[in-house]
């Protein structure tokens, strides 16, 4: 059988689990932004390899560690201004508005999925289009307070209280929001379809997701350039772009209408 022909057949039997399930959840990785000009951290030459860690710790301590973190952040915060959604955002949210699929939970924080018109989504790692004072509750959109920080060279401090600042995303060391930890467990419990995608799946806890999905008797599927490690316990493994993968899916469910 050819490559394209077990492609083909891949999405035909997404597309029936699709239809066929009663709770059909997402989960997005790094690589489904890549196709919308966003780097992935961990490749070579992403800002990780460039760059030292600013552990949450360190951020919270010293004021030489906030200023690398906030010039960091700076710097990739270009790349999400002129980011668009693609077409695999842009299915997922099809795929919800059709009411086929419940929700989506991405380890990602540019905000795309809600620019491509999905709702219920989870961001487990927080958002990096808002700031957040880490002593009181205010918080704003981003872009205003990188500019700040770009233009006076200088670490901003929480208009309100004088507090620091810093992304709503999670550092390292810095412990995910359990509410929203809490939900994603309780939506990969629940589902009875998994949808991996665009992730290395070696990240916990969410690489955990997946795995507990597929305990609780949920069809997984990953869809993924490379390898990742549950593999094995997934019900169908595809190893193609994301863009042409979820595409095909979109095109087949509209044209079953």
């Amino acid at each position: 059988m050819s490559h394209d022909q077990k492609l083909e057949d891949a999405i035909t039997q997404i597309v029936a689990w699709l239809r066929s399930s009663s709770a059909t959840y997402a989960f997005t990785g790094a690589g489904i932004s890549t196709e919308s000009g966003i780097p992935d951290f961990r490749s070579p030459g992403g800002v990780w390899s460039k760059n030292r860690t600013v552990y949450f710790d360190d951020f919270c301590a010293n004021a030489s560690d906030r200023y690398e973190y906030w010039r960091q952040k700076a710097i990739a915060h270009q790349d999400f201004i002129i980011a668009t959604p693609n077409v695999t955002h842009t299915t997922l949210a099809y795929l919800e508005n059709a009411g086929l699929l419940n929700g989506v939970i991405t380890q990602n924080i540019d905000g795309l999925h809600q620019d491509a018109g999905s709702h219920n989504v989870l961001e487990l790692h927080g958002t990096a289009r808002r700031i957040a004072c880490l002593s009181c509750d205010w918080n704003d959109v981003a872009d205003m307070w990188v500019d700040k920080f770009c233009n006076e060279d200088a670490v901003p401090d929480c208009p309100a209280c004088g507090g620091l600042l810093k992304h709503a995303t999670i550092s390292f060391g810095q412990s995910l929001s359990q509410t929203v930890l809490s939900q994603a467990f309780e939506w990969s419990a629940s589902s009875s379809l998994f949808l991996a995608m665009g992730s290395s799946l070696v990240v916990n806890p969410a690489a955990s997701l997946p795995q507990l999905a597929a305990e609780r008797g949920a069809k997984l599927v990953i869809i993924n350039r490379g390898e990742t490690p549950l593999d094995h316990v997934a019900d169908l493994v595809v190893n193609a772009p994301l863009g042409t993968v979820m595409s095909a899916i979109g095109n087949q469910v509209l044209a079953d209408k």
